[in-house]
């Protein structure tokens, strides 16, 4: 896609989809944004988070990075972007859901088993990647696959239950789910059928989203 391309589809948007957006977009303006969900997604851009779930400008507050990956809780002097997102979501927009959104053909869970080049152009990247290293763990430990393919599809899973355990290590966090405030969900996206699955923790499973229990709120 070319820039001539984008600056159409911004015009197509302003001329017709927006029309239909405008009320909703000017009391978001007025009142603020109230999302009542954190969407934890990958950057690749097969993932299309308001496509896949139907929803409208102010339903979700949306964090993409590389490989959906939440980095564990860490207090010093650094950048630290993701946990800022999480961090304003739960004590600012005091979202009620969090979720990890991981996917089919991730390119970082891939890349989990590559070799990745020691030069400048990778530095960030591998220090990134390391937050995937328990998932690859898990999954060569289990050997629940015959072919690449089917270990990349275990690393893309295994990588949504660690996310989750490094999401519980910011105390916030923690401390919202144990007092019933905050619940966080671990889902997973096929592109393929754009079928989603659900971690369903006590079972240590994955299951189809429609067949979900929750509680009404």
């Amino acid at each position: 896609m070319i820039l001539t391309e984008l600056i159409k589809g911004n015009e197509n948007f302003r001329k017709n989809s927006f029309i239909e957006l405008e009320e909703d977009l000017k009391n978001l303006v007025i009142h603020g944004q109230k999302p009542e969900v954190m969407f934890i997604g990958c950057s690749d851009s097969r993932v299309t988070p308001d496509l896949m779930l139907g929803t409208k400008p102010g339903d979700m507050f949306i964090l993409r990075n590389v490989g959906n990956f939440v980095p564990p809780f860490k207090h010093d002097e650094d950048f630290h972007g993701s946990a800022a997102a999480i961090e304003y979501a739960i004590a600012v927009l005091k979202v009620k859901h969090i979720i990890i959104c991981g996917h089919s053909h991730c390119g970082a869970c891939k890349s989990l088993y590559d070799d990745i080049p020691d030069d400048g152009s990778f530095i960030h990247i591998k220090t990134w990647l390391t937050l995937g290293a328990k998932a690859k763990e898990r999954t060569l430990k289990n050997k629940k696959f015959t072919t690449k393919e089917e270990m990349y599809r275990a690393t893309e899973r295994n990588s949504i239950r660690h996310q989750l355990e490094n999401l519980l290590t910011y105390p916030d966090v923690a401390k919202l789910c144990n007092d019933g405030k905050l619940k966080v969900h671990g889902w997973y996206y096929d592109i393929e059928t754009a079928q989603i699955d659900y971690y369903d923790k006590r079972d240590d499973k994955f299951k189809p989203l429609n067949e979900m229990t929750y509680e009404k709120e």
